[in-house]
């Protein structure tokens, strides 16, 4: 169901397990509203990802996601001609003494949509959410083969044409920011960027993502993820991996979050020996008071 206010959207953002600040909310409802796309740019691990699959959730609709990397490349992306059919076509055909014209063998039967026409295709009623990850990760290249899904909700296919979305759908692009993106994406999208939110914030996320979760167990960990992200660490950690912390500290069931326990459990919060050695000599000031 497409929301109608912002605080709609809010609220069903937060039924679905994911808080929201107003200015997130509205860049949300305005890219639902107004068709358009929205690049989402921040830290790894503040909720980027997650933003787009709760937009899904609260407007009951599929999520189709796109996974970049380096090398992505439009056929992986958009389409490819089911091979095996084809060539099972063909000899079919010659056993009944038939000949199989091109078009016959590119058409639709033979055709596996990919994430990009899977969404361009969706049948509706309501937009489909395209969550196109990580966008940073792929080449320049694939950067320009989007620009006609962006500006127009069309795709091309040689042996087809172009294919226009009857319900476009609702596109959400991620980026880490390893690389600045181009300047004729970005104009086709909304944008936003996501900081790493305030303590309170991330103990509120924590007590909703982390089923059974105390609240001073909620507001430790927030403090101590909050501490660390001041020591220049090369990685520093996110809503996720705050999550992630709280979660192995209550399994666990630690009574307490002292400075041994902390240290038992970093690997959950920390991907990186140097980091870990950093909070490790600094524990005292990870725990606080």
């Amino acid at each position: 169901m497409t929301p109608e206010t912002v605080g709609d959207l809010a609220e069903r953002l937060g039924a679905a397990g994911y808080l929201t600040d107003d200015a997130l909310a509205t860049a949300l409802f305005l890219a639902v509203r107004m068709r358009q796309p929205i690049l989402l740019e921040g830290e790894p691990g503040v909720g980027k990802t997650q933003a787009a699959k709760s937009l899904a959730a609260a407007m009951d609709t599929p999520l189709i996601r796109l996974q970049c990397y380096e090398g992505l490349s439009s056929s992986d992306a958009l389409y490819e001609w089911n091979y095996p059919r084809q060539l099972l076509g063909i000899r079919l055909a010659e056993s009944r003494g038939e000949s199989l014209a091109e078009a016959d063998l590119f058409a639709d039967d033979y055709l596996l949509a990919r994430p990009l026409l899977a969404a361009i295709t969706h049948p509706g009623p309501r937009p489909a959410v395209l969550l196109i990850d990580e966008v940073d990760r792929a080449d320049d290249e694939f950067e320009a083969f989007l620009l006609e899904l962006l500006a127009e909700s069309a795709v091309t296919i040689p042996e087809l044409g172009t294919r226009r979305a009857v319900v476009p759908p609702v596109v959400v692009l991620t980026s880490n920011r390893t690389r600045e993106l181009h300047d004729a994406l970005k104009r086709r999208c909304l944008y936003h960027w996501i900081a790493h939110p305030e303590v309170a914030q991330v103990a509120a996320i924590i007590r909703l993502r982390v089923p059974g979760a105390a609240d001073w167990l909620a507001s430790r960990v927030a403090r101590a993820v909050g501490r660390m992200r001041g020591f220049g660490l090369y990685k520093p950690p996110g809503v996720a991996e705050a999550i992630s912390w709280a979660s192995a500290l209550q399994v666990l069931g630690v009574p307490v979050v002292d400075g041994p326990a902390m240290e038992r459990t970093l690997s959950a919060v920390l991907k990186y020996e140097e980091d870990r050695a950093v909070a490790v000599e600094r524990l005292v000031e990870v725990v606080g008071e």
